[in-house]
């Protein structure tokens, strides 16, 4: 079964660890280091011959449109991670969709290609933004990846499905959750980011190989380019759960998307969204 590959591109200073901590304001006098960390996932990508997605910021794509040419260049896909990082629930129904309108401008004009995919920044699309799937709708978007179907102290829908939905009626727009695994009655977080950097490999060898096998779904996993970036910036006054969710275990991410991406099937999510849209007709 072919699961789908994303990466969220965002520099170091972006993360919602680090949002009140850090001003947008100061981002422009701040170190970047997403060029240089974007360029090593595409040459780990490269070495072990898979095709991903790349969720993009539109102030990223402006300041290094380079990088976004080098990303289509390669064969992988490129997609929309909104503006700034804002997060979908802090904006109402229009500022989103001069977000999206925005983000999408930077982008496309950087890579030349058509944007059909989103992802909201931290899975913020939930159950506070019912109008957030109708607009990215009206917008053309195919698909969303930007639902967490769990509890989380920093967003989550757990009421929403674990695989894909068209969460719109009469609309062709796909949702594609990022992946989840049920233990015990609990549902749990097993797509990638900092729940795979921090925990076992075994774990997430585990689930995605459980999602595929049992629930007969591909796995939707991710994760960023600063996180194979042990060399970044520390950020000393952040609150202490925030470094350590942001610092923990940088050095062995590298390693272990290795192992995870020789382990199974992956693809682009474009790919993957096609196959489901199938499945939902």
């Amino acid at each position: 079964m072919r699961n789908a590959l994303s990466v969220d591109v965002e520099d170091w200073f972006q993360v919602g660890a680090f949002e009140r901590v850090i001003a947008r304001d100061d981002w422009e006098n701040l170190p970047r280091r997403v060029e240089r960390n974007s360029d090593a996932v595409l040459r780990l990508f490269a070495e072990t011959g898979v095709k991903a997605t790349f969720f993009t910021l539109g102030w990223v794509a402006e300041r290094h449109p380079a990088l976004i040419a080098r990303i289509v260049g390669d064969g992988h896909e490129i997609a929309s991670h909104g503006w700034d990082h804002a997060r979908v629930f802090t904006m109402d129904a229009e500022s989103f969709r001069a977000d999206l309108r925005r983000a999408r401008a930077a982008i496309e004009e950087a890579g030349g290609v058509r944007v059909t995919g989103y992802r909201a920044p931290s899975f913020s699309i939930d159950a506070r933004t019912p109008w957030a799937h109708q607009i990215l709708a009206e917008e053309g978007y195919v698909y969303s990846s930007s639902v967490a179907p769990l509890v989380h102290d920093h967003y989550g829908w757990p009421e929403a499905p674990r695989f894909a939905f068209r969460p719109v009626a009469g609309q062709a727009l796909v949702e594609l959750p990022v992946t989840t695994v049920r233990v015990a009655g609990r549902t749990l977080a097993a797509g990638g980011g900092g729940f795979f950097r921090m925990l076992p490999y075994g774990f997430s060898r585990w689930a995605i190989g459980r999602v595929n096998a049992v629930d007969r779904q591909p796995a939707i996993f991710y994760f960023h380019p600063w996180e194979i970036d042990p060399g970044q910036p520390r950020i000393a006054h952040a609150p202490l759960r925030s470094r350590l969710r942001h610092y923990s275990r940088l050095s062995a991410m590298e390693g272990k998307l290795r192992k995870i991406i020789r382990k199974f099937e992956w693809g682009r999510v474009d790919e993957v969204v096609a196959a489901q849209a199938a499945a939902l007709s």
